[in-house]
């Protein structure tokens, strides 16, 4: 599909529902930040009035295809998608926010309306998603999230688009709500800060926010991830933080030809 490679003017960070931690390194990296909410009111509400200078902020939603204006596309040159819902019936299903509408058509509505700029785009996903009718994944995916995030990284996979998935383990710290960035940049992930990375959806444990942020922001940049697909965990001990170097040599390190 043709799709750039090289810098295009100023790189715009594209950031989707609602990785705070993300958006906040972004910023504090000095990086042009554009956030899609179906919400405005959340982002002023998560990082405060004093912060929404420092972001773009556009109405959207990628579930709904004629609610993506083509200007909320424009120069955005590097995407993450942290879009996700939980795995069974919950308050946050409300809206029809599923895992059908927003692990799957809604990521799939997002890759159709990118524009040819985009130099990388990092998907983030689940451990599981291979063995989604194995147990004991069949139970995470009795309402099928893990099917359909799967569906979603095959839709990217074959887009065109420079890619990079990220197959979390469960989630663990926060998740952070914070009415002032310095204070999610001080968020720590406690003594679990080593990462442990991984292909062919053999890992199974547990993954700090903090940590799947940083490594989504660091895939962005690090050639050797695109077009890779990999899982990660957190455990005990020192860990990467945000060095470009330590973070490159963990990815080329299990990265696959």
């Amino acid at each position: 599909m043709g799709y750039a490679n090289e810098v295009v003017g100023n790189d715009i960070y594209l950031v989707l529902f609602f990785g705070q931690l993300v958006v906040a390194a972004l910023i504090d990296r000095g990086l042009n930040v554009r956030v899609i909410l179906r919400d405005t009111n959340k982002a002023s509400a998560v990082f405060g009035e004093a912060n929404m200078d420092k972001m773009q902020v556009f109405v959207g939603d990628t579930r709904k295809v004629g609610e993506l204006e083509p200007t909320t596309w424009e120069g955005v040159t590097h995407v993450i998608c942290c879009t996700g819902t939980t795995a069974f019936p919950s308050k946050r299903w409300d809206g029809d926010n599923t895992p059908e509408n927003t692990d799957w058509h809604g990521v799939r509505n997002l890759i159709d309306a990118l524009p040819k700029t985009v130099k990388r785009f990092v998907l983030v996903s689940s451990i599981g998603v291979t063995k989604f009718d194995q147990l004991p994944w069949n139970i995470m995916n009795l309402f099928g999230v893990l099917k359909y995030k799967k569906m979603g990284e095959n839709y990217l996979c074959k887009s065109g688009i420079p890619f990079t998935i990220i197959r979390a383990g469960r989630l663990t710290d926060g998740p952070y709500t914070s009415y002032d960035l310095n204070t999610l940049l001080k968020a720590t992930a406690g003594t679990r800060r080593r990462v442990v990375l991984g292909q062919g959806d053999k890992l199974v444990g547990e993954a700090s926010r903090i940590v799947v942020a940083e490594a989504c922001i660091q895939a962005l940049d690090i050639d050797c991830t695109c077009g890779q697909i990999y899982e990660i965990n957190s455990v005990e001990g020192d860990g990467p933080g945000t060095d470009q170097n330590k973070w490159k040599a963990l990815f080329t390190r299990v990265s696959t030809a």
